[in-house]
């Protein structure tokens, strides 16, 4: 302990605070509600292209027009158009007729993904797995381990990717397994259903990209340039950066990206564990400089530190147990005393000024065997007393020679405690009687 906080601790930098409770909520329910709809829409689409790949369609009906338009967007990412004399591109009748229209709700978004939704995505991986957004934009294709298990569900290997400062990259890895509706690897199964069309069309335009994140975009004019970014394989484009999850948050009426507040909130409040990172790292850039966690953790120290002091002062046993009496000690009605003129409650005159119901919480007192059967009817009587006496004044006269009665009966065991009770005397009910009555309190 001593080595330990003798280390010297550089100081936090990060001002980043982590998300309330219904403030990360609110992000989150946005994200699920818009990555549900992409994929219900995908998956739905791909129903009816595998429909048409098995002839289910009659030649040349709107399905089987529909079902065409599909597998060339399967392929390609776009569907076949006409140039017109000015050079505007326009989309086959055939195609926007069965499609039922030419925007891209009606068209590509059948299949892939867009910009706010791949991004809606990748803050529930956020908030499932607590990964910061460099390292899932970066998320090489999870691959399912060969052996299912005998109920069939996947386990997944997942390359991180972090970036290192300087040269070079860490990578390790990860296994998620998809055990139901609420497991973490559901949402890999969701993720490589979503995007499982773009990525079989990148495979055609890029092969061996092998990203997850990927995602259709609507202008198929030149792509900004931008030094950390995947090149772009046709219509396609590939991880999400800060500028998509800017605008994702300004299309749900959120003031900024989520990333950077939502990792602090996942990692340090939900997960409280390292993610990624050195304990120290935790500890220090997570833990200590986020006000929530010390807002909470008030409410943790002082019910600790109540309990402590409660510990301190409860009442427990503090005399010697013996296997028998010593010669030289004094007989006294609950104990034998082992130093009788040097009582830490001395009296006026000299001796032990304390009550016998003291006897139990003084290092002088001696218990031996013989004093049990009287300590067994005590404890019980002042057990029946608690029964009848108004809780207040139990407490205040009865407590703590109760509850070192209870630490006594847990030293001496249930065994010979129940037999010291078939030994109780009359001259011991006599002499509890006349204590408890106060005719002999010292």
């Amino acid at each position: 302990m001593a080595e330990e906080l003798a280390v010297k601790v550089r100081p936090a930098k990060s001002t980043t605070q982590s998300y309330s409770g219904d403030e990360f909520e609110r992000i989150t329910v946005a994200a699920r509600k818009m990555f549900r709809s992409a994929l219900l829409r995908i998956e739905e689409n791909g129903r009816h292209l595998d429909a048409w790949r098995g002839g289910v369609f009659a030649e040349e009906s709107p399905e089987w027009v529909l079902g065409e338009g599909l597998e060339i967007l399967s392929r390609t990412g776009a569907l076949p158009h006409t140039v017109g004399r000015s050079g505007s591109r326009n989309l086959k009748k055939r195609y926007a007729h069965a499609m039922g229209g030419i925007s891209a709700e009606a068209t590509w978004q059948r299949l892939f993904l867009t910009r706010l939704e791949v991004t809606a995505l990748a803050v529930l991986m956020l908030a499932e797995f607590g990964w910061n957004l460099s390292v899932i934009s970066e998320l090489e294709v999870p691959r399912a381990t060969p052996d299912a298990g005998a109920d069939g569900r996947p386990t997944y290997r997942i390359t991180l990717r972090k970036g290192r400062r300087g040269p070079g990259h860490h990578h390790e890895t990860r296994n998620v397994s998809d055990d139901g509706a609420s497991s973490p690897g559901r949402l890999i199964t969701q993720a490589l259903s979503a995007t499982r069309f773009a990525r079989a069309a990148v495979e055609e335009l890029a092969p061996g990209s092998n990203r997850l994140m990927v995602w259709r975009t609507g202008w198929l004019g030149p792509a900004a340039t931008e030094l950390d970014r995947h090149p772009d394989a046709g219509p396609f484009r590939f991880g999400v950066h800060n500028n998509e999850a800017q605008g994702w948050a300004r299309a749900n009426g959120f003031p900024h990206s989520p990333f950077r507040r939502g990792r602090r909130t996942v990692t340090a409040v939900d997960r409280r564990e390292p993610a990624q990172h050195s304990q120290q790292t935790h500890d220090r850039d997570y833990v200590l400089t986020d006000d929530r966690i010390r807002q909470e953790a008030m409410g943790v120290i002082a019910a600790g530190a109540q309990d402590a002091a409660d510990r301190a002062h409860r009442s427990v046993l503090v005399a010697r147990l013996r296997d028998q009496p010593a010669a030289a000690d004094t007989e006294t009605a609950t104990a034998d005393c082992a130093a009788f003129h040097d009582s830490p409650y001395p009296a006026p005159g000299g001796g032990c000024g304390a009550s016998f119901l003291m006897c139990l919480g003084c290092a002088n007192a001696r218990v031996h065997p013989g004093h049990h059967p009287r300590l067994v009817h005590l404890h019980q009587a002042l057990t029946n007393l608690r029964s009848v006496l108004p809780s207040s004044r139990w407490e205040k006269d009865w407590r703590d020679a109760h509850d070192r009665l209870e630490d006594l009966k847990n030293k001496v065991g249930d065994g010979p405690w129940r037999q010291a009770l078939d030994r109780v005397t009359d001259t011991d009910r006599d002499l509890i009687d006349l204590l408890l009555t106060g005719r002999l309190d010292s």
